[in-house]
């Protein structure tokens, strides 16, 4: 039955970047002049950008473990991360960032081995940081990450509120620009949830999550400015537990894609599709394979 999952996601996957694919060759010759879309995809390299975005990144997920049945797993996530930065001078931009998850298929772990959450909402996380570009056209920025016990069931949600400083350093050149993004969050409240089944991203924490957190997360991306508005592009996230035991703390993907920025009308969505490949995860249970297909719709600043 999961092998037949798998291949319904990748199918669905690959069957909607086509759809996107072509629409996106019809709006093109139709909708806008290419130099305009790749304005615009050259200008959401830059991480300060002034740009409204609404990305929608769908995330399909296989697991690995050596949990019985951890080989086994799938789950996919439909997330919802609006940016729209304040500028406060020609090169300050002031952002405030929530992710928000619904959990279409999770799977989470209990005495009584895995079991598959239904549609829920997951934890919410949010940084606010103030960025700036240099004329080296190098890019700081420094603020504060935080996330949020707010899944709508016990099984997903968070044992802690976390906390922590955030910093992002980016480049950018004339063929793209790369970065690195770094957070530490540690949890300010005492541990809730305890005897609930965990999900992946609480798996490594000892004693089921009852020790205060201590996590060092981030992402690192890179981006090739192609023809037409088509990029080369990667931006995997990757997270270090301190508190978890050994061969259970690190996770990190490395990862590639292509994204490409159209016009519906007259509005540009920037949509992209990325495959992502473990190379370090929890022993017990990890992502091993990771599709990201992310819908951007390029929006207006409401000031």
């Amino acid at each position: 039955m999961k092998k037949y999952f798998t291949s319904l996601v990748l199918t669905l996957i690959a069957c909607s970047w086509a759809s996107f694919t072509v629409l996106a060759q019809e709006a093109d010759s139709t909708a806008a002049p290419i130099n305009e879309n790749e304005k615009i995809a050259k200008e959401l390299v830059n991480p300060n950008t002034t740009l409204g975005l609404m990305a929608f990144p769908i995330d399909y997920v296989h697991y690995k473990g050596t949990a019985p049945g951890a080989s086994s797993q799938n789950g996919l996530v439909i997330n919802f991360q609006p940016s729209l930065p304040i500028p406060l001078s020609k090169s300050v931009n002031l952002f405030v960032r929530p992710l928000i998850p619904l959990h279409i298929s999770q799977p989470t772990m209990g005495e009584q081995g895995f079991s598959q959450q239904g549609v829920n909402l997951g934890n919410i996380s949010a940084d606010v940081a103030v960025g700036k570009t240099w004329p080296s056209k190098f890019i700081s920025i420094l603020g504060v990450f935080g996330s949020f016990p707010t899944a709508t069931v016990e099984a997903l949600k968070a044992p802690h509120i976390t906390l922590g400083p955030e910093l992002m350093l980016a480049q950018l050149t004339d063929w793209g620009g790369i970065g690195l993004l770094v957070n530490h969050s540690w949890s300010v409240n005492s541990p809730g949830g305890v005897d609930a089944p965990l999900s992946p991203e609480y798996m490594w924490a000892t004693n089921n999550g009852t020790e205060a957190s201590s996590v060092t997360a981030g992402q690192y991306f890179y981006v090739v400015n192609l023809r037409n508005a088509w990029q080369i592009t990667g931006q995997p996230t990757w997270a270090f537990n301190h508190k978890a035991s050994k061969g259970n703390r690190l996770s990190l993907p490395l990862g590639t894609g292509v994204s490409k920025v159209t016009k519906f009308g007259k509005l540009p969505v920037k949509i992209s599709l990325q495959y992502w490949y473990y190379v370090a995860s929890p022993d017990m249970f990890g992502a091993q394979h990771q599709v990201r297909l992310q819908i951007a719709p390029v929006i207006p600043l409401p000031w």
